[in-house]
This record gives structure tokens, C-alpha cells and sequence, in this order.
């Protein structure tokens, strides 16, 4: 894929809802916004947030990921996604939201979400790479809620978008002009992500029952600590699931990392420069097994026995997009409420009408060379009315394998997904 050396991630989130008072116009845009600052946090809901999303993430990577098949995901960005949805949540959809969620977004720890977006936001800086040269680490966390002018939100939810989220209310007509509507969501979430989504919303995606459009957005740009030498690149055999072997553009690194190794997997970590993201690597054996396995612990056990040491590494370049509905992953993961049209309990937002979920589309992808990382998701939720130095190591990448793309600081998966076949899209 040829795109700008940056990450990013949207998502969206269409509802039947209505909103309060107004300010000041944003880009054309009316606002409104709760006079609610935003709340504190502690280090330990950084840790706590972490710790959520990869549980989440991991088990809605066991959901979604199909033997053979290239896969990438934002647990960050859907987590997020959702837990604007849960501020509005009651009863028992709240309830299976926040066991599907692991407290993320939950009124007990609204905390977790204000600490998870400073910790990314700290990662932001210009740095110097292993050779002095100064490059910059972008990882920007935007939320942007539009609804329906002149409705009624349940103040709560518009107190709780300011005090975990930092947002305020963009107002919009989806009853007199969904397609205005959708045109200004689009090009907001196109100046969030330097272009890399311009039109997350197709047509018929915003219509006149719209009531309200929740986005998130993260954009990242970060290169390696330690560039792959480009002149060292050459093709090398990969080995797929089958048995079959394709040519694949590979990487080559001679540099002391972070490497571990246990029964049956190798991994090892690249850090970005600025050392608060980091990529993760993990070549199991059997990827089909061991990703049947891979629970948070198992993350756990991975990360806590990296050690430097010198590695010979070989990594394939790759580039892979992913498109799918969690709808169904979701569901089966436990809060198959928020998705019953005639039993969903979202009267936090409004209780003019009922609503409900009625697709989660989410979309991701990455591509990793020799300079560094570039991603992109956009997820949209959909909402509408019922109606250290040892002996040298050698770690050949030449085999299905997962990454893991981490915040440091809280240890929270941005970006998460297996390389089935690194010539595949």
C-alpha cells in the first residue's frame, strides 16, 4: 500500500438522540457543550485501562480472525467506540457492555479512558534515532460527537461525553438534510486522519432518522528506534498455513533487542523512536493453535520475559487491510442486548425513542517497511430507533506470525493482527 508514513483510526457512531444548548460554531459547526472539565485520573487507571482493552482486544481477535487469513484490528478505537455508546447505556445492556467491555467506558471507572488518552497523548514528541537523526511521533486522539439540532439529550450523557471524553456536541439537520450532515462528518474525520479516510460514511449511512453521530479518531506516525538497512532487503521465502511458499519482500536487522522465547513461539520487540510504542512480533509454530490460546496472561507472560540481546532478525514487509461486522463477534462475546431492537436500554442518551445497535463496521489497516509504521481503522456503530547482551539469537519471520502494536505506558494494544500471508492484502 502506498500511503503517508502515519497511523490513524476513526470510528463512528449513528444514534436516534438529541442534544441541549448551543455555543460557538466550529468550522460552520454548532456546538454544544456541558460546562463539565475533564476528569482526573490516577496512574493506576492508565494500568487498569491497559489491562481492558487488551482483554477485550484479544478476545475479539479470537472472534474474528480466520485460519489462513490476514487480519488487523484496532482494540483501542472499538473499545473507545463502544464506551461512548455505554455512557448512555442502563440495566442489563449496561451490565453485558461492561463485561464484554471489561469496565471500559463503565460509570465506576470513567477514569480509564481519560488516563488511556493521556497516556497516548504522551507519547507525542520529536526524537532522535539511533544514528541522531530527529524524527516525529504523532499519536493523536480526537472525539467529535454530531446530533440532531434542536433534540433533547439526557444531560448526563452530555456531561459524561465532556468529563471522559473531552467532547462537546457538533450540531447537525439529519432530518432536513442527511446528506449535509454526512458530508461535514466525513470531512471531519478526513482532516483528523490526513486524508488517509475521506468518506467513512457512504450514502445511505446517514438518513433522516439519524439522530446522532459519535467519532473517534486516532492518528499515529512513528518510526523505528532502528531502521532496517533498505539496501538489506530482499526476497525470502514465507511460509503460509498450507504449506505453500511465496516470495515475500523481506527486512533484515542485526540489533540488540528485546527477545524472548518459550514452548512452541519466539517473539521479539522493535520500539518506535521515543520508546513509549513498541511492535511486538510473536512467531508461534502452530499460529492457529497458539492464537486459540492467546488470552491475556498468555500477552503477559510473552512481554514479561522479553530481554535484549543480540538478534538476527528477518521480517517480511507487509501491508494488509481488514474489513468486517462485529455484530456478530460482538454478540457472541456477551451484550447481545445492545443489539435487540424491542429489549436495547440506551435511555442514558434519550428517552424519546428507543434505541439500538445495529451494526458495528469496522475497518483497519497497516503497513510495515524498513522506515517504520503506518495504520488506519474507522470503525461505525451503527444506532437507530426500533422503528540483555548473551549469545546471539536468530529469529526468521518466515512463517504466519501476530503483532501487537503497544502504548508503553499503559500497555494498551493500538493495533493488533496476524500475517498469514505478507503478499496478501
Amino acid at each position: 500500500m502506498n500511503r503517508p508514513a502515519s497511523a490513524l483510526l476513526a470510528l463512528v457512531l449513528i444514534a436516534t438522540a438529541g442534544c441541549g444548548g448551543t455555543g460557538p460554531p466550529a468550522g460552520g459547526i454548532e456546538l454544544a457543550v456541558a460546562s463539565v472539565p475533564r476528569a482526573s485520573t490516577l496512574p493506576a487507571d492508565t494500568a487498569a485501562a491497559g489491562t481492558a482493552i487488551n482483554a477485550f482486544g484479544l478476545d475479539l481477535y479470537r472472534r474474528v480472525a480466520t485460519p489462513g487469513r490476514n487480519l488487523v484490528i484496532s482494540p483501542a478505537s472499538v473499545a473507545i467506540a463502544l464506551a461512548m455508546a455505554r455512557a448512555g447505556a442502563r440495566g442489563e445492556t449496561a451490565a453485558q457492555m461492561d463485561t464484554v467491555l471489561r469496565s471500559v467506558g463503565s460509570d465506576e471507572h470513567a477514569a480509564w479512558i481519560n488516563a488511556l488518552d493521556r497516556a497516548l497523548a504522551a507519547a507525542n514528541g520529536t526524537f532522535r534515532d539511533e544514528i541522531g537523526k530527529e524524527l516525529p511521533v504523532i499519536l493523536r486522539v480526537a472525539n467529535a460527537p454530531f446530533a440532531q439540532r434542536g433534540m433533547a439529550l439526557v444531560p448526563a450523557f452530555l456531561d459524561a461525553l465532556a468529563a471522559r471524553f473531552g467532547a462537546g456536541l457538533r450540531l447537525v439537520d439529519y432530518r432536513k438534510d442527511p446528506a449535509a450532515a454526512r458530508q461535514l462528518i466525513n470531512g471531519w474525520v478526513k482532516d483528523q486522519t490526513q486524508g488517509r479516510i475521506p468518506e467513512l460514511l457512504a450514502q445511505g449511512d446517514v438518513d433522516t432518522l439519524t439522530r446522532l453521530v459519535l467519532v473517534n479518531a486516532i492518528y499515529l506516525k512513528a518510526a523505528w528506534q532502528h531502521p532496517f538497512p533498505a539496501d538489506a532487503t530482499k526476497p525470502r521465502a514465507f511460509t503460509r498455513a498450507d504449506g505453500s511458499t511465496v516470495q515475500a519482500p523481506t527486512m533484515t536487522l542485526s540489533e540488540t533487542l528485546a527477545y524472548a522465547a518459550g514452548d512452541g513461539w519466539q517473539a521479539v520487540e522493535l520500539p518506535y523512536v521515543g520508546g513509549s510504542l513498541a511492535m511486538t512480533i510473536i512467531v508461534p509454530d502452530d499460529l492457529v493453535a497458539f492464537a486459540a490460546a492467546l488470552s491475556p496472561e498468555t500477552l503477559a507472560t510473552v512481554v514479561g520475559d522479553l530481554q535484549e540481546r543480540p538478534v538476527q532478525l528477518t521480517l517480511p514487509r507487509f501491508g494488509i487491510e481488514t474489513q468486517a461486522d462485529l455484530v456478530v463477534a460482538l454478540s457472541a462475546m456477551g451484550m447481545p442486548l445492545a443489539f435487540d431492537a424491542g429489549r436495547a436500554d440506551f435511555s442514558g442518551i434519550t428517552t424519546a425513542e428507543q434505541l439500538f445497535i445495529s451494526a458495528v463496521i469496522h475497518q483497519a489497516n497497516i503497513d510495515v517497511d524498513e522506515k517504520g509504521t503506518e495504520a488506519a481503522a474507522a470503525t461505525a456503530v451503527v444506532m437507530r430507533a426500533s422503528a540483555a547482551p548473551g549469545e546471539p539469537v536468530t529469529l526468521h519471520v518466515d512463517r504466519p506470525f501476530l503483532f501487537a502494536l503497544r502504548d508503553l505506558r499503559s500497555g494498551a494494544i493500538v493495533f493488533l493482527g496476524q500475517v498469514t500471508d505478507p503478499t496478501a492484502g
